[in-house]
């Protein structure tokens, strides 16, 4: 998996990155559970890079939210 960049997720929809978010969650999960079953990785690395992929997305999704509660209840 390759890394998304800042500017590749902000030029996404809210939808296409919720459903990246769904699926990088998903791909961790597999991740791990084949790690934890004892089959040896190809590229350890590779959690690591979903994690990083992971907390990109909800640092923009975080940011797109809490632009509209500024702009929608600034009382």
């Amino acid at each position: 998996m390759a890394l998304l960049t800042m500017s590749e997720i902000r030029g996404m929809s809210s939808e296409e990155r919720e459903r990246r978010l769904a699926d990088y969650r998903a791909e961790l999960a597999k991740q791990r559970a084949s790690m934890m079953s004892g089959a040896g990785m190809e590229n350890p690395g590779v959690i690591k890079g979903i994690r990083k992929n992971i907390a990109r997305l909800l640092t923009v999704i975080n940011e797109e939210r809490r632009a509209a509660e500024a702009v929608g209840g600034g009382e």
